[in-house]
């Protein structure tokens, strides 16, 4: 039974990681606590949910597409919106972003409706089992992916001279645009990045879990405990804090019961901030 829980609870902490890695990169680098996150994740179920419903694509086939489609809406809203707003005090971005969540989840409702849809790929990948623990495969390729994608993050972090320079203006705005870094495009390119992510999680866990507009307000309270617990500004930060999530809510729902597996983590949360308060893995600069 222990074996089984932890399993699950890293296969849900896979999803975790790459729901919670946009929005840490969002909040390191353009200091703008996006309310929007949530959001975006449905939107990317939804697409994934279109694309089998209307097309017969499986998740995980379009899942490029699904990235590619909600990072452009990301990149547009930065350029269009948000732009002019960076720099501004905390509670204009909190507002700024909580308008936009606003208009674009109520947007999914008048499209979609407040119904769950579920996407049941008439391919399925079965279930393992591997000394007496079941693991169903389709959940264990899509939190695979989702780490994937966040160890992809932090590769692009560390090699790519594009994305370097949107850690240079995480570091220091002034300075780097001092190196002749434009930093307006950075922030396009991040919020672009953090919105492809939320795409993709969404998309993976519309592979998983029912998909509704209802659900963008859980995602982004997974957001933020997953970038308190691993620590704002590091990939491996937000990748450990949402295989911890996981573990903790799937012990919690075994021992406690399910209601309250979420209750269990904001504990948790709440006793690192008192004593580490950076995180396990905070640290100046996104890497």
């Amino acid at each position: 039974m222990i074996g089984q829980v932890l399993t699950n609870g890293l296969l849900l902490g896979g999803l975790y990681a790459c729901v919670a890695a946009g929005f840490s990169l969002v909040w390191g680098v353009l200091n703008v606590i996006n309310l929007l996150h949530g959001t975006l994740v449905v939107l990317g179920g939804y697409l994934a949910w279109m694309a089998w419903a209307f097309l017969g694509l499986h998740p995980l086939l379009a899942l490029p597409f699904v990235a590619l489609v909600v990072g452009l809406f990301g990149a547009g809203l930065q350029a269009g919106v948000l732009n002019r707003a960076v720099g501004a005090p905390v509670l204009v971005t909190l507002v700024v972003t909580f308008g936009l969540d606003l208009i674009v989840g109520n947007g999914l409702l008048l499209g979609f409706g407040a119904d769950y849809r579920t996407i049941r790929p008439s391919l399925t990948l079965g279930t393992a089992q591997i000394a007496g623990i079941y693991v169903p495969l389709d959940r264990a390729a899509a939190a695979s992916a989702a780490l994937a994608m966040t160890g992809g993050l932090y590769l692009m972090l560390r090699r790519s001279w594009l994305v370097r320079a949107i850690v240079a203006v995480r570091m220091d705005r002034d300075a780097a645009r001092l190196m002749g870094v434009m930093v307006s495009r950075a922030y396009i390119v991040t919020f672009a990045l953090s919105a492809a992510l939320a795409g993709a999680a969404g998309d993976l866990l519309g592979l998983v879990f029912p998909i509704s507009p209802l659900q963008s307000g859980d995602y982004l309270a997974i957001s933020f405990t997953v970038c308190v617990l691993g620590g704002l500004g590091s990939v491996v930060g937000a990748a450990a804090g949402g295989l911890l999530l996981g573990l903790v809510e799937s012990i919690a729902g075994l021992l406690l019961g399910p209601q309250n597996a979420s209750l269990a983590s904001f504990v948790l949360l709440i006793a690192l901030l008192a004593f580490r308060p950076d995180g396990l893995f905070g640290r100046k600069g996104y890497a």
